[in-house]
């Protein structure tokens, strides 16, 4: 079944400098955006879609040699509305469909790898990619069930003073079984903190049918580290550097 990876990539970054998108800051000369799409490309071919919206320019012309397809997010109203946005470009896809972060620039390929593997032998309609951090502020909390399957995910926003104690963290990658995906999507509000659409409301309704969800835990959280302040982007650099020691 022919499968396709979207990468989010629309997003300002408020907390970053405002002259470029946040995925258009650099790691060792390359934009992030860029990182992703290389560990990607071996394994969704050119079936990459990136969501473009703040500064979509700077991120077209950045990629326009990456033989990956544009889907334009004209309002930013979040992570769910952001893969809607995709409905009619993946209408061809019959099978997962991955969805990723522009600002994870250390994701390897054989991670992906896994995680799709893992979502594909559970026959699961959505999979989560959670990572364990000592210091879970600001991420997402991965609420587990007593028999350890994933019960739902609370952004830290929303989340209890309970939920917040929690240190598995929703890393904002996913596989989702493409069929009952964006009818999930459409029944999804932004009745929330942040008046978004979340893409991780979709596990809710997915659990609320049936349907099977599950969460898959990478071995380094360095992986999946995400970018949102200039002491983190410094971070991810220093990783880099120490890779090449």
């Amino acid at each position: 079944m022919k499968r396709a990876a979207v990468i989010l990539a629309a997003g300002k970054g408020t907390r970053m400098p405002a002259d470029k998108p946040k995925v258009m800051h650099e790691i060792e000369g390359k934009p992030m955006v860029i990182h992703v799409i290389d560990a990607i490309r071996g394994v969704f071919g050119s079936d990459i879609y990136v969501v473009v919206g703040y500064m979509a320019e700077q991120v077209v012309a950045a990629c326009h040699n990456e033989d990956v397809e544009f889907v334009y997010q004209r309002e930013q109203l979040g992570t769910g509305h952001a893969v809607l946005q995709c409905e009619d470009a993946l209408r061809d896809i019959t099978g997962t469909v991955a969805v990723l972060n522009g600002d994870v620039p250390c994701l390897r390929t054989r991670t992906i790898e896994g995680f799709l593997d893992y979502h594909d032998s559970e026959a699961a309609a959505a999979t989560v990619l959670t990572a364990v951090l000592e210091n879970p502020t600001g991420y997402g909390r991965i609420v587990r069930a007593p028999d350890d399957s994933l019960l739902k995910i609370v952004e830290q926003k929303d989340a209890t003073s309970a939920e917040k104690k929690i240190c598995e963290i929703n890393s904002g990658l996913f596989c989702f079984d493409k069929s009952p995906l964006f009818d999930a999507l459409k029944s999804t509000d932004r009745d929330n903190a942040q008046n978004e659409y979340y893409l991780t409301d979709v596990i809710g309704v997915l659990k609320s049918r049936g349907e099977p969800v599950r969460a898959y835990c990478v071995a380094d959280p360095r992986e999946v580290s995400g970018v949102n302040t200039e002491e983190e982007l410094a971070a991810v650099r220093s990783y880099f550097e120490g890779l090449k020691r």
